[in-house]
């Protein structure tokens, strides 16, 4: 039923967006693709597409500049959409024959993709596995499927808290001193949270935001801090609910909107508004979210620490990754490999990281001296050696479930353990429908 529920989907999106395409977006340019990938003079024309993030979107433009000088015969045409877009994009292109030769994507759709067909293995002679796994965080195997490596990422990002120092100083607690336990980020939401004589919220201690990085805070921070699990080794079943620690992490990231009235869903529109306005003092968000504090919130106080743990140590991490689509062979495929290899050597990684805020992926990178104690980088480079990236059947539906089910107590008054089982029983029969044909 999935896997029809999906073709039915795909054959909706194409006939959607290939409707749309003549709207005269600036993106519409996906649609001009030639179907020629050589010119007459022997040129190599390879299609590249990510999301729109102005940052990224800038830097790419250099890279390409600086490959195609080092790389006589070979262009690289970079398109973008925004994100909301992009599936369908890749819906509608890929399997007409048009679209990337090179695709980033967020590393939760890669199954959605190679069950499409959308993808082809990396060349294993410039990809050899065991580099990969020497050189590379291990969080990286979230896209290992089917014994391949799919695509590989130059970047990682992880989450930590972000805290205002500014507003520690006005509620009497030393910034220099951030919570580290989760009794600690408990009493420091609460000495941080300010209402008025009503009760309304006027300065959320915790910000909270499930549809955020709320969900994969509590996935691969809360439950593995109780020392608990989401998945089974072989990635196929829901173990969340099989011992008591997905329940503790599940009641204790809803505590602050409930039990502890320090946040509420929606506060100032979304967690991150809230921060950067000020209004929030803490927030749990990833190393992404750094340059977006610096363009927009310059002047704003803030500090970063790793997350507070309970009986481990744990964090999310997700990345946005590169991969060839499936249709690319022969020179172009040449062509592709060589421009991957670019896109992930180590000065591109560092480049990356001062131009987005994203981490290297390779450890050697990631790990030297100058990132490791920097004030803001450090304490997510901290964090990757035990980061956790979750292998999502559906990145959509999963976060949507985690979402529901908080749902179903802030606004429905459901107990938390019954919601937290519904969770986890919707979350296996994502799982099962996912693994059936396989």
């Amino acid at each position: 039923m999935y896997r029809k529920w999906q073709f039915m989907l795909l054959g909706i999106l194409l006939l959607l967006v290939l409707a749309a395409c003549s709207g005269g977006e600036e993106d519409s340019s996906s649609d001009a693709k030639t179907d020629e990938s050589e010119g007459a003079d022997g040129e190599i024309t390879l299609e590249y597409w990510q999301y729109s993030f102005d940052s990224k979107v800038t830097l790419m433009d250099e890279l390409i500049a600086e490959f195609e000088e080092a790389n006589p015969g070979i262009k690289v045409e970079q398109t973008n959409f925004p994100y909301d877009q992009y599936n369908e994009q890749v819906a509608a292109q890929v399997p007409a024959g048009r679209g990337p030769d090179v695709i980033n994507l967020f590393y939760g759709w890669v199954p959605t993709y190679v069950d499409a067909g959308y993808l082809q293995p990396l060349p294993q002679d410039a990809f050899p596995h065991d580099e990969i796994e020497s050189e590379f965080f291990p969080l990286v195997e979230a896209t290992k499927m089917d014994g391949e490596y799919w695509t590989i990422p130059t970047a990682v990002r992880t989450l930590a808290l972000f805290y205002n120092k500014d507003l520690f100083e006005e509620a009497g607690l030393d910034p220099e001193s951030p919570p580290t336990t989760w009794e600690e980020l408990e009493d420091y939401a609460v000495q941080l949270t300010k209402a008025d004589d009503s009760g309304r919220l006027e300065q959320s201690g915790m910000a909270w935001e499930p549809a955020q990085q709320g969900h994969q805070w509590l996935r691969d921070g809360l439950t593995i801090q109780a020392g608990g699990q989401v998945l089974s080794e072989d990635r196929k079943d829901v173990v969340w609910a099989d011992d008591p620690a997905g329940l503790e992490a599940f009641k204790y990231w809803l505590s602050f909107p409930t039990d502890l009235g320090t946040s509420e869903q929606g506060f100032y529109t979304d967690d991150v508004t809230a921060f950067v306005t000020e209004k929030a003092a803490m927030n749990i968000d990833g190393s992404f979210r750094i340059g977006t504090l610096q363009s927009d919130a310059p002047d704003l106080n803030y500090a970063v620490a790793p997350l507070p743990g309970k009986d481990a140590q744990s964090t999310n991490s997700s990345f946005w990754t590169n991969g060839i689509t499936a249709g690319v062979e022969g020179e172009k495929l040449e062509a592709a490999t060589k421009f991957l290899e670019f896109l992930t050597s180590d000065d591109v990684m560092e480049r990356w990281l001062d131009a987005t805020g994203e981490l290297p992926a390779k450890e050697a990178v990631a790990m030297q001296d100058k990132y490791v104690n920097d004030e803001i980088y450090g304490p997510f480079i901290e964090s990757l050696p035990f980061a956790n990236a979750h292998f999502f059947v559906d990145e959509t539906k999963e976060r949507d479930l985690v979402i529901d089910a908080a749902n179903k107590v802030l606004m429905e008054g459901m107990d938390p353990e019954e919601a937290f089982n519904e969770l986890v029983e919707s979350t296996q029969e994502l799982y099962d429908a996912y693994w059936s044909d396989k």
